[in-house]
């Protein structure tokens, strides 16, 4: 049994690292998504991201209630992100990558934004 241990460990350390790379750095999807910028923020205690908040047209009925379609989201270039705060308030296209699960240092939200598609004011 001890001559096969070692190779009952690698296999089982093999499985942590193939589930580990497809539930927080293989990319599920991408896309893009349309909206009024809301917010985008700098915040976190021990890993500083930017997180931002989109709404999209369009509404939808839950339990009695009217809300509408919100993209929640993170950004990871710190250009992009700059970008987006200086134009809160916008109507924007923006590509997304989409992960399984979030990361701590990449953010909060498993749909990370890397780039603008598109920027225009909202007329009101």
């Amino acid at each position: 049994m001890r001559k096969h241990a070692w190779k009952i460990f690698a296999a089982i350390l093999l499985i942590l690292a193939v589930v580990a790379y497809f539930r927080f750095m293989w990319v599920f999807g991408t896309g893009v998504k349309s909206g009024e910028l809301n917010y985008v923020v700098h915040k976190g205690v021990l890993f500083k991201t930017y997180e931002g908040k989109m709404i999209q047209t369009g509404i939808r009925s839950q339990a009695g209630t009217l809300q509408s379609f919100e993209f929640i989201f993170s950004v990871e270039d710190e250009a992009v992100a700059n970008e987006l705060m200086a134009n809160s308030g916008k109507q924007f296209n923006l590509h997304y990558r989409e992960y399984v699960a979030a990361l701590p240092w990449r953010g909060h939200s498993k749909f990370v934004v890397d780039s603008i598609v598109s920027m225009q004011d909202v007329n009101r």
